[in-house]
């Protein structure tokens, strides 16, 4: 018995602290306020840790590599299971609303907040890739721009060969010390994560039973489903009866901290720590878990599915029209994978989800009110996702 609460003590304060955030935020709305800056500050220095964490990590793995040949097959099959997680997460999705079809579902006239980008598609191109000034790379905005960053460092410490050694080592004790700064961070995850849920049960949860209540219903069950069936189906084809056993044993940290923060980004300290636990070579998860934090995301591959769904009962259009239904297969990888990378990427998915249907202007706010209503839950499928694919990679690359 001591044993068990040593070992899970971490999650056991953790569901402690999200459980009464939730009564706070039920029972005592009034009070979230005053809560909230308690969340904000945890946050904050969990955002601020990561960054630095990102560009250790990863520089670190590449630097560390022994073979060129193994990052290309790292990344070959990163790639491909990505692809692969995403278009069945969609296809999961198509046939979800196809056997449990929503109906009655009104278009909001809420008045939608929207962020208007005047930059050039050349900007835009330039900015996805790289920033201006060196300062500008360590912002949590430029996610992409670091990680190439940290790529051509990892690459340029290995071909420096010895007289790269010193540095080579600099970034390997680099990383070690912010992985000991985040663990040092988390210890106020009970507190941080319960003052922040609070908020959200406060501020989000009423919106759960107005216009959209069925499809947000769908939405989570069939999330819910995935989450369990297909990520233990993910993890058995990884490592058999055991990887499920032990992706499961160190799953929930990751979870937990996900749908406490509704962000991938504070939730990639917890998955990189449970890679470890699981067993992950650190060369693999220090790869995957980073760039799947902004190029993968099974959540958001189920959610442009149910937004395009109810963006095409609200005008009357036939969803499940061939052409309609490979349309949203290829506004969905791009959204869940390119846009990923790109500041408002969001955003910008759903305005080509309205440009390529031609549809009307009252099917915008639906379609931004149900992005952030499913948020929750899509971050959640999104960062555990990374997990799961560091598990799935390291079947098929052993380094």
């Amino acid at each position: 018995m001591n044993n068990v609460l040593k070992n899970y003590s971490g999650i056991l304060l953790l569901l402690l602290g999200i459980t009464v955030g939730s009564v706070i935020g039920i029972v005592a709305p009034g009070i979230v306020e005053y809560l909230k800056p308690l969340g904000d500050i945890f946050l904050n220095l969990l955002f601020v840790s990561v960054v630095p964490l990102v560009f250790f990590a990863v520089s670190n793995s590449i630097a560390s590599l022994e073979q060129q040949s193994k990052f290309g097959r790292i990344m070959l099959v990163m790639a491909l299971t990505f692809l692969f997680f995403i278009v069945t997460a969609a296809v999961f999705t198509i046939g979800a609303v196809y056997l449990f079809p929503v109906s009655d579902v009104m278009g909001s006239r809420e008045i939608v907040e929207e962020t208007v980008n005047n930059d050039s598609w050349g900007d835009r191109i330039v900015g996805f890739f790289t920033v201006g000034e060196f300062t500008q790379l360590f912002s949590r905005q430029n996610m992409l721009a670091l990680l190439i960053f940290a790529f051509m460092t990892g690459f340029s410490a290995r071909k420096a060969g010895e007289k790269g050694q010193v540095f080579r080592s600099f970034i390997a004790s680099g990383y070690e010390v912010m992985k000991e700064l985040l663990l040092i961070i988390m210890k106020a995850a009970p507190i941080g994560l319960g003052a922040y849920f609070a908020y959200q049960v406060a501020t989000l949860g009423p919106q759960l039973f107005g216009f959209y209540a069925r499809p947000l219903g769908l939405y989570y069950v069939a999330g819910i489903v995935y989450f369990l069936v297909f990520f233990s189906l993910y993890a058995f084809m990884a490592n058999g009866k055991k990887g499920v056993k032990s992706f499961w044993t160190h799953a929930p940290f990751p979870t937990l901290t996900a749908l406490s923060t509704c962000s991938s980004f504070a939730t990639m300290p917890a998955n990189l720590q449970a890679a470890s636990n699981i067993g992950i070579p650190g060369q693999i998860s220090n790869i995957v878990i980073p760039i799947g934090t902004t190029l993968h995301k099974n959540g958001s591959s189920m959610s442009s599915i149910i937004k395009i769904y109810v963006a095409f009962l609200i005008i009357g259009r036939d969803f499940f029209d061939p052409v309609n239904l490979l349309l949203a297969l290829g506004i969905t990888i791009f959204v869940s994978i390119v846009a990923g990378g790109i500041p408002n990427g969001g955003y910008i998915g759903e305005m080509l989800m309205i440009s390529v249907y031609q549809l009307p202007q009252e099917a915008v706010p639906a379609v931004m009110i149900i992005g952030t209503l499913v948020d929750p839950l899509a971050t959640v499928l999104n960062a555990v996702g990374q997990l799961v694919a560091s598990m799935f990679v390291s079947r098929f690359v052993k380094v």
